[in-house]
């Protein structure tokens, strides 16, 4: 019999690294500080009415080919060489797994998050995604980034909630995610979702999954506890825990216990289905 599927989304900038991925080495070899360029971005955006991640793409591309070396694919992909990882993520995702096999169902993680889909990909973690949705530049034939191919902000991201709950994982696939599909039917059911993201950015995504059945977490890193503790008050997630992906940190004891519930879950669940044909089936004469 098949697993149900549990999908684990996150954030990924203070989600899962410690800073915007941009801050390691794209804005240093500007010689920018990060206060400087996004002060800029906004600056940019707000005199435009543009929106904040297209200006932030933007000055990447006309900021880079002023310092004497435009964005190649190749240079922000080893950009992601360079994150700083919070800690026991990289240890992370092979432990979650494991609970889910423990649990009976299958684990799936996704990235949704409007940072730079190719630094992901050059990050050690790249691999363990099913699909990461994030921004991204259209590229020539030169090489060089000459448009947004995909612009992510924080209130798009909910349609790839509805593409993980739905199976439909390609972004040009338009018709399919926004057909009317019955619950039953589809791959990751939302009771089955848990996003992990650390702030108000976030609050679409989470308030979406925790009201269709899911669960939402968010996380703070030292310091940052108050930043997050409204969105607890407000019902916009379940829980908030500290950026610690170490084993036996309270966000590793409450993952593992929220896998092991939807592994009783969705085994009720089958149960009561199963109930259910028996009592349609047909009575053998």
């Amino acid at each position: 019999m098949k697993k149900p599927i549990v999908a684990i989304m996150y954030d990924f900038d203070k989600t899962l690294i410690t800073r915007d991925m941009q801050e390691y080495t794209f804005i240093p070899s500007l010689g920018m500080q990060p206060d400087d360029f996004w002060d800029g971005t906004q600056t940019l955006a707000s005199e435009q009415q543009m929106d904040s991640v297209l200006a932030y793409m933007y000055a990447m591309m006309i900021r880079a080919e002023a310092n004497g070396k435009p964005l190649k694919r190749e240079d922000l992909v080893e950009c992601g060489q360079h994150v700083v990882y919070l800690p026991g993520v990289e240890d992370w995702f092979e432990r979650i797994n494991g609970y889910g096999k423990e649990a009976g169902v299958e684990v799936e993680h996704y990235v949704l998050s409007s940072g730079l889909k190719e630094i992901i990909d050059g990050t050690s973690i790249a691999k363990h995604f099913k699909k990461i949705f994030a921004s991204e530049f259209l590229y020539g034939e030169d090489g060089k980034a000459i448009w947004a191919k995909m612009a992510v902000n924080y209130t798009n991201k909910t349609q790839f909630v509805y593409r993980i709950n739905k199976g439909v994982l390609d972004i040009s696939n338009n018709a399919d995610v926004n057909a009317s599909t019955p619950e039953s039917d589809r791959r990751v059911f939302f009771n089955n979702m848990i996003y992990l993201g650390d702030g108000l950015t976030d609050v679409p995504c989470m308030k979406l999954v925790k009201l269709s059945g899911g669960h939402s977490i968010a996380l703070y890193q030292d310091g940052q506890k108050e930043k997050v503790q409204p969105l607890l008050k407000h019902e916009r997630v379940d829980w908030i825990f500290q950026a610690d992906y170490r084993e036996g940190q309270p966000l590793d004891v409450a993952m593992k216990n929220l896998i092991y519930k939807l592994g009783v879950d969705n085994t009720l669940i089958r149960l009561s289905n199963d109930q259910k044909k028996e009592i349609d089936a047909p009575i053998a004469q």
